[in-house]
Formats: structure tokens, sequence, C-alpha cells
């Protein structure tokens, strides 16, 4: 008898063990998962990103090749729309992506895009494809130096025309009909910004640019764009003067939150010989300040931002709030 009740023991206790051991471990899979998925996702951007290097690789290499099928066409044209394509797509499935007032992007006629940078400036990606795809227009881009040292990314930059750029580099390419897009806040704003605070210090770059070229400004938002990707807000002060010495990012970054995303064009500030670089400066500010203001709930809420994928929560949410969301 005492030996049976042993072996009953025994198995109570290895039933026990094991059963701890599973509830332990699926309780911590649950607990985990969130926190891995959140800061997984920004490294499928790096994905799509390398997949786009690649397919300008193979467009590089076989363009002897390639050039009979495509004629005339430019070096890269074929592989920029492929490129443009893939990232529409994208853009559309994960956040059903688009772009309000497109059409006050020029034809022809050279124009400067001045930009709000978000954690990553996914929403650029997306709009550069956009605008190629339907306007059949190129959008020159200015990056931060940090980002050519990146591998792969050369060739990227190459097909793309993107570059670190100078007042002067970035008034030649006005000059030459382009269009060109930069984000005055660039990395620091991208880092530090918050709840869609403007942080441009006192760059005028962009403003002394479109004077010397004399073309119009046209300020570009992305409405939930910080409900995308987010900067983690702990130790900002350490993060801060990390930056401050060696300019760049390190604050981690988490998101990929398939929430809505929507492109405002603003309308053109045309060009006015009157005015300082200062004024300009101050004059664009407003105009995308009140771009923001129009269009982005505030403060940024990710839940909303997933439920403005629905046509009736985000008409809804119109019709609640009409002084920020209003045609």
């Amino acid at each position: 008898m005492w030996h049976h009740l042993e072996q009953v023991k025994n198995a109570v206790q290895e039933f026990l063990v094991d059963y701890i051991d599973i509830d332990f471990t699926l309780w911590l899979s649950w607990l985990l998962a969130p926190l891995l998925i959140t800061f997984l996702l920004p490294l499928m951007i790096v994905i799509l990103l390398y997949f786009t290097a690649i397919v300008f690789y193979i467009y590089k290499l076989h363009w002897h090749t390639l050039r009979r099928t495509y004629g005339t066409e430019g070096r890269w044209d074929a592989a920029r729309k492929t490129a443009a394509a893939i990232w529409d797509a994208h853009g559309w499935i994960w956040h059903g992506y688009e772009v309000q007032g497109i059409e006050n992007i020029p034809d022809e006629d050279p124009a400067l895009l001045i930009y709000y940078h978000g954690a990553i400036p996914i929403d650029m990606y997306y709009f550069m494809a956009k605008v190629l795809l339907y306007k059949n227009r190129l959008t020159h881009l200015i990056a931060d130096y940090f980002l050519f040292k990146i591998p792969g990314f050369s060739i990227i930059s190459e097909c793309l025309k993107i570059i670190p750029g100078t007042v002067q580099t970035c008034s030649n390419i006005l000059k030459e009909g382009n269009i060109l897009a930069i984000a005055p806040g660039g990395v620091y704003e991208s880092q530090f910004s918050q709840q869609y605070n403007l942080m441009w210090k006192k760059r005028l770059g962009f403003a002394k640019v479109a004077l010397d070229a004399k073309v119009l400004i046209i300020p570009v938002f992305t409405e939930n764009l910080r409900e995308a990707f987010r900067t983690i807000s702990l130790g900002r002060r350490m993060f801060l003067k990390l930056y401050s010495m060696t300019r760049f990012p390190f604050i981690p970054i988490y998101g990929g939150f398939p929430v809505k995303m929507i492109t405002h064009v603003g309308k053109p500030i045309m060009y006015d010989p009157c005015l300082t670089p200062e004024q300009l400066q101050g004059k664009v500010a407003l105009a995308l300040n009140e771009l923001i203001a129009k269009h982005q709930r505030l403060p940024g809420n990710i839940l909303h931002a997933l439920l403005d994928r629905i046509p009736y929560f985000k008409e809804r949410h119109k019709a609640k709030d009409p002084e920020i969301h209003h045609e």
C-alpha cells in the first residue's frame, strides 16, 4: 500500500512540475510576444529596403540586356517604377495609404517639398512612389549622412537620387527643373519630436535654397505618421547627449502598426524675393503647422489611428472634431 502511495505521489509531483513548466513557458511567451512583435516590425521596412536594393542591383547588372526591352527610357526608369509599384502596394495593404492634394504637385515645374520627419520617414517612400507612378516625376530626396554608411544604401541612393545635400547642390537640382524634398528637422526631429512638433531650431538652409532657385515651396504632412512608428521616451536626456556628441540616432524605434496614413499636400507657397530666409522659414513652418492642426488628432492615439482604417470610424471622428478634420 505504501508503495502505491509513493508511486501516486511521484506521479503527481511529475505532473505538477511539467504543468508549471509548460504553463510558465506559455505565460512568458504570451507576455513577451507583443514586445517582440512591436520591436521586430520595423525590421520589415529594413527587409523591404534591401529587397529594393536587390532589384536595383539586378537591373544594374543586366542593363545591357534589359535596355533592348525598355528602348530609349532612362537607365533607371524601369527599375524605379518596379520599386515604386512594390512600395505603393505595401503602403496600400499595410496602411491604406493615400495622398490628398497631389494635384498641388506641378507636372513640369520645379518645386521644393518641405515635410515633417517621422521616427521612420516611411511616408516619403510611399509618397515618392505615388508621385512617380501618378505624375511620372522623380522626387529627389535629402538624407542624413549616416545613411550613406549603411551597406546596400548606395545603390538605392544612386537610383532614387538621394543625396546628403548642400545649399548649392540642392539649388542646382531645383534649377534643373526637378522636385526636391527636405525635412528641415532631420534626424533630430525624427528622434525627439513627440506630438508632431516641428524641431527646426534655426535651420535656414531650405529657405536659402528656395530663394536662390526662385521656386515655390509645398508643405507636406502625413497623418498618423507617429502612430505607425514611435521612439521610446525613456532616457531621452541620455539619448539627447549622445546625439549631440555623435549626430547618430541612438533612440530605439518601435511600431510598424498598420494605422491609416494619409499624406496631405498643402497649397504652394510662391516665390517672394522680398522675404528673408528667416521670414520664409517662419511662413513655411506656419503652413506646415496648419496642416498638422487640420488633419492630425492630438495627442496621437494608436488605437484611434488603427480604427481610421475603417471608413465608418474615420467619418465619425471628422464629424466629432470638425475644427480638426474638415475639407
